[in-house]
């Protein structure tokens, strides 16, 4: 019995035949963010690698830098909104029962949307590509992968895990902002 799951030979021999199954090198995972938006800009997949001369599952977040700087970009302008506005519950933070004062949600937008706007203009968070590695993931190895690409397709997901498991990643350490404006 294995403490992790992902490190299971079963395990890996199932993933290897939906992989061929798939007639791909990964499978993607469905998970609540892929069903609720038809979004090209992340994808979140599993293959087979190996990790300290070990075979394994890896659990892979990729994404591009795009959507990568737009939430750093959020969370540090909901961070100041807190900072002018202690007793705002973002959206996503509340319950049913929570009562919202509509004048006190429209200020929120406005000020949330100013912090964004003076965030991206000032250029205060860069962001380059990336690999972070979680050996302690519940499942295999979890990556975390932001890729200077415009959108996540199977063939940039292939290209990548290619890239990973042969040990040629090249990752790209120039520092890009990115801007709303440049989403219109």
């Amino acid at each position: 019995m294995y403490k992790n799951p992902g490190f299971d030979p079963e395990e890996i021999d199932q993933l290897k035949r939906e992989c061929k199954a798939e007639r791909l090198n990964f499978v993607h995972v469905a998970d609540e963010l892929e069903e609720q938006d038809e979004n090209n800009e992340h994808a979140h997949v599993q293959f087979v690698g190996w990790y300290k001369d070990k075979e394994v599952v890896f659990d892979a977040l990729i994404y591009t830098l795009r959507l990568h700087h737009s939430t750093l970009v959020y969370e540090a302008a909901l961070e100041r909104l807190k900072a002018q506005m202690p007793d705002y519950l973002p959206p996503d933070e509340r319950s049913d029962v929570d009562d919202i004062d509509l004048d006190a949600e429209e200020e929120a937008e406005e000020l949330l949307t100013e912090f964004i706007e003076e965030i991206e203009e000032n250029e205060e968070i860069k962001v380059k590509e990336h690999v972070e590695i979680d050996t302690d993931f519940d499942y295999g190895i979890g990556l975390e992968v932001g890729l200077n690409k415009t959108e996540i397709n199977d063939k940039i997901i292939s290209d990548f895990i290619i890239a990973y498991n042969t040990g040629r990643i090249q990752l790209d350490n120039t520092l890009y902002s990115f801007t709303t404006e440049d989403e219109d």
